[in-house]
């Protein structure tokens, strides 16, 4: 007759710590590469008290072009000329119904340089101009006016 060894008792519930520390490692994989995930270059937006919502710029179709503080523009993720702005943007919307394009502005921008990108993205056959902005913060007092000389 053979050796038959004795089998331990059999455990019914599963073993889940293999599979909680998993679920860690993909939660904190997924908080790195979250923030890595933007669509657009990011800008402090200018902050203003009445803001118009535009939920088509979180589109992920959205062309949206943003200006930094200092000059640089950005078509999405994508730096370019001034130049090359109008034959760019032409391009996406020649097979598009919708022609808006959102222009995200750093607060601490130059206005003139806003207003001469804006120039360009309107050359560009768009029919409508969209210019994203940051709502006020409740408790934060707005900054005095500075003084008239």
């Amino acid at each position: 007759m053979a050796y038959k060894p004795q089998v331990g008792p059999q455990m019914a519930a599963p073993n889940v710590i293999p599979m909680a520390d998993i679920m860690l490692v993909l939660l904190i994989i997924f908080m790195v590469v979250t923030p890595m995930l933007q669509k657009t270059h990011q800008v402090d937006l200018v902050p203003t008290d009445n803001p118009r919502d535009m939920q088509d710029a979180d589109k992920d179709d959205a062309i949206i072009v943003a200006v930094t503080r200092d000059g640089k523009i950005y078509l999405g993720n994508t730096q370019m000329l001034k130049e090359d702005l109008t034959g760019q943007i032409k391009d996406r919307l020649s097979s598009r119904l919708d022609k808006t394009v959102y222009v995200k502005s750093d607060s601490r921008a130059k206005y003139g340089d806003v207003v001469a990108f804006v120039d360009e993205i309107r050359s560009a056959g768009v029919d409508q101009l969209g210019l994203l902005t940051e709502r006020n913060q409740k408790g934060k007092a707005a900054p005095p006016p500075p003084p008239a000389d």
